[in-house]
C-alpha cells in the first residue's frame, strides 16, 4: 500500500500540461492587446465628442453654406435650388451695399478694438498691483461681459437718444448742440463702438491680468535694479512678456468686429436696425447677411455674404502671418 501510494504521488508530480495549453497565453495576448488599445485609443476616444459636435454644428454648416452660395435659393422654398455657379459672388462684388457694409465693418472694428485693447491693457496693469479691493474690481470688470448684449445695447440706445438721451442732455448743460447719434454716420458708429468697448474691455483686461501674473518677478527686480521706472518696466518687461496674449486678443477682436450684429441691430430701434440706418450709414456685414436672408428672403446671397466674411478673415490672418515673417527676416 505504501508503495502504491508513493507511485501515485510520483505520478501526480509527473502529470502533463493542463488540458487547455493555450488558455493562459491567449489571455496574456488579449490583455496586452487591450492595454495597447487603451494607450493608443483612449486619447482619440476622449477628443471624439468634440470632433462629433464640431462636425455637426460647424463643419457641416460651413460646407452646406458654401453649397447654397452657388444657388439661387429663397427662404420659403429651401428645397428648391437653382444652380447659378459664382453669379452670387459676382453680384456681391458689384453691389455697392457690400462695399459700404465692408467699410462700416472696418471702421467700427478699428474704432472699437483699438481703444478697447488699450484700455484693457491699462486696467490690467493697475489690477496687477496689490491694492485693497482688487478682487472686487476684478469681478466688477466682468459684469459688462456677463450682461446680455440686448440689455446693454438697449441702455446705450437710451443714453444716445437724440431728444431725451443723457448724452445730449450733458452736451446741452455745457453749451454744446445735441447730436443726432443715429442719423449721422460717424456719431452712429462711435455710439455702436462705445457699446462694444463697454462690453469687452473688462474681459480682455482679465486675460491680460492672467498673462501679467505669469511674468517672472525677477525680470521686474532686474529692471528696477537697472533704474527702470514703472513706465519703462511696463513697456520693456510687461508688454513683451504678454505679447502672445495681446496677439490672441487682437485675433478675437478682429473676429468679433467682423461678426458684429446685435449692437447695431438694436441701436437702430426698428426697421432701420436691419438696414443699418436710413442710408446704411452703420450697416455691417452681419446686418447685410441678415437683410439678404431674412428680409429679402435670398438665402443664396446671404450665404455668399457669410463666405465673404470668412474669406475676409482668412485674408487678414494671412496678411498678419506674412508681416510677421517679413519682420522676422529683417530683424
Amino acid at each position: 500500500m505504501a508503495t502504491s501510494t508513493t507511485k501515485a504521488q510520483a505520478g501526480e508530480g509527473r502529470r502533463g500540461p493542463s488540458p487547455h495549453p493555450g488558455g493562459e497565453g491567449a489571455g496574456r495576448r488579449r490583455g496586452a492587446l487591450l492595454h495597447r488599445l487603451d494607450l493608443k485609443g483612449a486619447p482619440y476616444a476622449f477628443v471624439a465628442p468634440f470632433f462629433v459636435v464640431f462636425a455637426a454644428f460647424s463643419f457641416y454648416p460651413l460646407v452646406y453654406t458654401s453649397w447654397i452660395s452657388l444657388h439661387r435659393v429663397e427662404l420659403a422654398t429651401l428645397d428648391v435650388m437653382e444652380w447659378v455657379a459664382f453669379d452670387n459672388y459676382v453680384d456681391l462684388w458689384n453691389d455697392d451695399r457690400f462695399w459700404n457694409a465692408l467699410a462700416n465693418t472696418i471702421t467700427i472694428g478699428v474704432i472699437s478694438t483699438v481703444p478697447q485693447l488699450l484700455m484693457a491693457l491699462g486696467l490690467a496693469h493697475l489690477l496687477n498691483y496689490r491694492m485693497r479691493g482688487s478682487l472686487f474690481f476684478r469681478v466688477a470688470s466682468l459684469v459688462p461681459y456677463a450682461t446680455s448684449v440686448g440689455a446693454a445695447a438697449l441702455v446705450f440706445t437710451m443714453l444716445f437718444e437724440r431728444d431725451f438721451g443723457m448724452i445730449n442732455w450733458a452736451f446741452g448743460a455745457i453749451g454744446l448742440d445735441p447730436v443726432n447719434w443715429e442719423a449721422d454716420k460717424w456719431p452712429a458708429q462711435i455710439a455702436i463702438s462705445t457699446i462694444v468697448i463697454w462690453r469687452w474691455t473688462g474681459y480682455n483686461a482679465l486675460l491680460y491680468l492672467a498673462a501679467m501674473q505669469a511674468v517672472p518677478a525677477d525680470r521686474y527686480e532686474a529692471a528696477a535694479l537697472d533704474g527702470a521706472s514703472r513706465w519703462k518696466q511696463f513697456t520693456h518687461v510687461t508688454v513683451p512678456g504678454i505679447r502672445s496674449t495681446i496677439v490672441f486678443t487682437i485675433v478675437l477682436s478682429t473676429i468679433g468686429a467682423t461678426q458684429l450684429f446685435g449692437e447695431p441691430l438694436i441701436f437702430g430701434q426698428g426697421p432701420n436696425g436691419v438696414t443699418g440706418g436710413a442710408d446704411n450709414q452703420y450697416q455691417t456685414l452681419g446686418l447685410l447677411l441678415y437683410e439678404e436672408g431674412w428680409k429679402n428672403y435670398q438665402m443664396g446671397r446671404s450665404a455668399t455674404v457669410a463666405w465673404a466674411m470668412f474669406l475676409l478673415l482668412v485674408v487678414v490672418f494671412v496678411a498678419q502671418r506674412l508681416i510677421k515673417r517679413l519682420r522676422a527676416r529683417t530683424s
